[in-house]
């Protein structure tokens, strides 16, 4: 016997007319790339998205179609964000900060057939325009009068002119709420980058649970500005979440140091944030050195890496911030856990809670996790015992777009499929996870992912070396940064500046390793892999120039 309540789909859609029609008049203010502040409401943002999701319609854009973004957090990527999912097509984000031929790649591999783009990337646009002949134009996300040239780039349309073609009447289409909404690649951490793909209903699902209480916490009292970007798996969900709440939201556009963030925090009220902690890094210190303090700035969100307890401390003690540390992936929409306390750990002592808000956290409704040995036999929640992180739940990716990988999960007696994490992790008693180590040798600065694989083939491409390995060494902005090891080929000579300046043009800047240490042999395993936990072992001790 089935239940007689209405049969209404999760879209994304819903949540910004939701927005629209219970909170109109609450701002999204941004700073754009174009240097000002603008302002507008989420009624104005629903029938933008409107109009531009009829414009995309006239130009062929069909259900299923996928519609890229190299984007800042801005007004306009919210507005894709809707217009293009809320239609029935795919939102596609992309991170800029991979190198151009990673980008076109991921391009060709998603089948994007447009791509809209803030025109401080119009150098990466046209870099891989020639090899990205599917995309069919490319929307540069400026006023018409500010509308950039490039003999480069065909088909070159301006997004505000490409809007203005749309009419305001469209009417948001109600399909199958499990069709694809959103797609995000991974960092490629090996070989080519996966596309997770996600689903209207998984979502929304996502948004409903992070402003639970004791996940993001976010109402409609809050004013909120995500520092993580919107390419950074859709900024956490929180261009979701804001809205499905009524928060007023404030996004930053490409400007990330400690000075504008400190004044657009004031300027408009933010009362909660969240990113990685290189960004924190950088607030904190212009803060403290300035001689400042926050008047309503009260809770953030920390996740992508591990946040450092003096890290922690700093906003707490110093300046009355709560932080709440948080893990999740790419694969799980993001979120999977948050760090609150729970009515049995307020009696405890300080020291005790501190130690417990330093972990990744305890799981928000709608995930469920397990630590496994390598026979994937289930292990403990003691806190002590270590084993390989598995999550299962409503917005965990089930396969990589286009199949790539095949099966990524693994199932237990009952046949349930769980996703292999990659990490390494504890639970406690009371479901609280930490992670201890990564089972893969993923190098993460700044909150992003570095391949030490990619760097090692590189490596072994210069004719001077014998045998190279790579490994994160810590660092105390970034987290951590790449260490490059050699074992030069014999009477080859082969200088720490030329190895190094092997790697530009080849990799993005920002992932060529800080530093080169020359050995005599790398340490290497019975089936020939190299032993990175012994080289960790052997440069426990080493600290990075200037670091």
């Amino acid at each position: 016997m089935q239940g007689l309540m209405m049969d209404m789909p999760l879209l994304v859609s819903g949540i910004l007319q939701h927005a629209a029609r219970h909170h109109g008049d609450t701002e999204i203010v941004s700073r754009r790339t174009e240097g000002d502040i603008h302002r507008y409401t989420y009624a104005d943002c629903e029938r933008r998205a409107r109009r531009l999701a009829d414009a995309l319609t006239r130009e062929g854009v069909s259900i299923g179609d996928r519609v890229a973004t190299l984007a800042w957090n801005g007004y306009r990527h919210l507005e894709l964000y809707y217009a293009v999912g809320g239609m029935g097509a795919v939102i596609h984000t992309i991170n800029p900060r991979l190198h151009p031929e990673q980008i076109a790649w991921i391009v060709n591999h998603a089948g994007d057939v447009h791509l809209a783009f803030d025109t401080t990337f119009l150098p990466i646009v046209e870099a891989i325009a020639p090899h990205c002949p599917n995309v069919r134009s490319w929307i540069a996300m400026v006023d018409e009068e500010r509308q950039p040239a490039s003999d480069k780039v065909a088909n070159l349309v301006n997004y505000e002119r490409l809007l203005a073609g749309g009419a305001e009447g469209y009417r948001w289409p109600e399909i199958d709420e499990r069709s694809a909404v959103g797609l995000c690649y991974t960092s490629g951490t090996t070989g080519n980058p996966k596309g997770a793909m996600y689903t209207h209903r998984s979502t929304v699902l996502h948004a409903y649970a992070s402003a639970l209480p004791d996940a993001m916490g976010a109402s409609s009292r809050d004013c909120i500005l995500p520092v993580v970007p919107m390419f950074h798996v859709n900024a956490w969900g929180l261009p979701y979440s804001c809205p499905l709440v009524g928060a007023k939201l404030v996004l930053p556009g490409a400007q990330l140091d400690g000075k504008s963030l400190y004044e657009l925090f004031e300027a408009e009220g933010v009362t909660y944030s969240a990113g990685v902690p290189t960004v924190w890094l950088g607030l904190l210190q212009y803060v403290g050195q300035a001689g400042l303090k926050f008047s309503t700035f009260s809770r953030t969100v920390i996740g992508g890496s591990a946040c450092p307890p003096a890290m922690i401390r700093a906003f707490q003690e110093q300046y009355g911030v709560e932080v709440i540390h948080a893990w999740g992936m790419t694969e799980m929409s993001p979120l999977g856990t948050l760090c609150r306390l729970q009515n049995k750990h307020l009696k405890l002592p300080p020291e005790a809670q501190q130690r417990l808000l330093e972990k990744q956290g305890h799981v928000i409704f709608g995930v469920d996790l397990k630590i496994v040995d390598d026979d994937d036999r289930e292990l403990p929640w003691d806190g002590k015992t270590f084993g390989n992180l598995l999550a299962r739940g409503p917005w965990v990716l089930r396969e990589y777009f286009r199949g790539e990988g095949g099966d990524p999960l693994k199932y237990d007696a009952d046949g349930r499929g769980w996703f292999p994490t990659g990490d390494v992790a504890t639970i406690d008693a009371d479901g609280y996870m930490q992670i201890t180590d990564r089972s893969k040798d993923v190098i993460k600065s700044g909150g992003e992912w570095i391949s030490t694989i990619d760097l090692e083939n590189l490596a072994m491409a210069h004719p001077a070396v014998a045998n190279a390995a790579v490994i994160g060494v810590p660092h105390p902005k970034w987290d951590e940064r790449p260490l490059l090891v050699v074992v030069r080929k014999a009477q080859a000579e082969a200088t720490r500046e030329e190895l190094l300046a092997f790697y530009e043009g080849k990799v993005a800047k920002w992932w060529i390793p800080d530093d080169v240490r020359f050995v005599d042999a790398i340490p290497l395993g019975a089936t020939g892999k190299i032993l990175k936990t012994k080289l960790r072992e052997q440069f426990r001790d080493y600290r990075l120039p200037g670091a």
